[in-house]
């Protein structure tokens, strides 16, 4: 690789390679810590930009390249996850983690728009039941300390010495912070037979056609009698501000939207590695939707509606 190694000279790097190499790896772990691409591709541009103002003679001292980017990158996103809960209470309405599409599906990059350039592969986050949406969700209800220690060695599978050293408490303590996640994910998680992939598809593919039919009896056959809808238009665009709980109450609410916006378009996608779907206007992309399934019943439905969120879904 003959890649500039940067603004110290400009003579190729030999390791640069495997430095770059760890892209993906970083992104995919500020994702699950931040559940925001955008904020995590902030954190890996950071990242690599910290490594770069280092010396030639400081880089080549670090014995673990990878090690270094993915400590300095932690501890980034450990910064942005203890500011994010105070930047939340000026949020308008509920905060849903950025949805993504199946890596086939990414449109562009940063810009988004047809137009623009394909997203680079690096920056594609590996589908896999820790990044679902209702994984998220509970993710987020986590102290950050908690957040990272979980993700750091439950996910990525890091031992808890090294995670001590990110997290900057004892061993012990991350063990203590792991198992309190775990916790959190079992009593917000009620434990449920795993629905097959293609039994959830065919109930979000019954879901869309009762929606585009306004057929409200359908759609509450559809949902657990306990349900729960959930909008983030960000302040944007419109959005319910609060949950909305009960069959009744959100099986009416999605047949207004139709009511209102006739020539609606739903397309079923892939979101967050899960059956989802897409609601588009004049080809432009308004709503994605992910859902929580439980045997043949939707559970839980989020509406991300916040137009920065939607970048990757952009057609037009």
């Amino acid at each position: 690789m003959t890649t500039p190694s940067g603004p110290d000279d400009g003579r190729p790097e030999p390791g640069l390679s495997a430095i770059m190499s760890e892209r993906r790896q970083l992104i995919n772990l500020a994702y699950r810590l931040l559940g925001s691409l955008a904020d995590a591709e902030d954190v890996v541009q950071e990242t690599y930009a910290r490594w770069y103002t280092m010396s030639p003679g400081r880089r080549d001292a670090i014995a673990a390249p990878g090690g270094w980017l993915t400590k300095v990158a932690s501890r980034i996103c450990l910064d942005l996850l203890r500011s994010a809960r105070v930047r939340r209470e000026s949020y308008v309405g509920e905060w849903i983690p950025e949805p993504l599409p199946d890596s086939t599906e990414w449109i562009s990059g940063r810009s988004g728009g047809a137009t623009a350039e394909p997203a680079d592969p690096a920056d594609r986050i590996t589908l896999d039941e820790s990044v679902n949406m209702a994984f998220l969700v509970v993710l987020d209800s986590m102290t950050p300390a908690e957040r990272l220690a979980f993700i750091l060695h439950d996910v990525f599978r890091y031992p808890f010495g090294e995670v001590a050293e990110i997290v900057g408490r004892t061993p012990a303590a991350c063990r203590q912070l792991a198992s309190s996640a775990r916790r959190r994910l079992r009593t917000e998680r009620a434990p449920v037979t795993p629905t097959p992939r293609a039994q959830r598809a065919a109930v979000v593919r019954e879901f869309k056609e009762a929606w585009q039919a306004k057929d409200i009896e359908a759609l509450i056959g559809l949902l657990d009698p306990d349900a729960t809808g959930i909008g983030d238009g960000g302040g944007f665009v419109s959005a319910e501000l609060r949950p909305v709980k009960g069959a009744e109450l959100i099986a009416r609410g999605f047949a207004s939207l139709v009511e209102r916006a006739p020539d609606l378009t739903f397309l079923e996608r892939t979101v967050n590695g899960q059956p989802g779907l897409v609601a588009q206007q004049d080809g432009v992309t308004g709503t994605v939707l992910a859902f929580d399934i439980s045997g043949d019943r939707i559970t839980h439905i989020w509406a991300v509606r916040n137009p920065e969120k939607l970048r990757l879904w952009t057609t037009g």
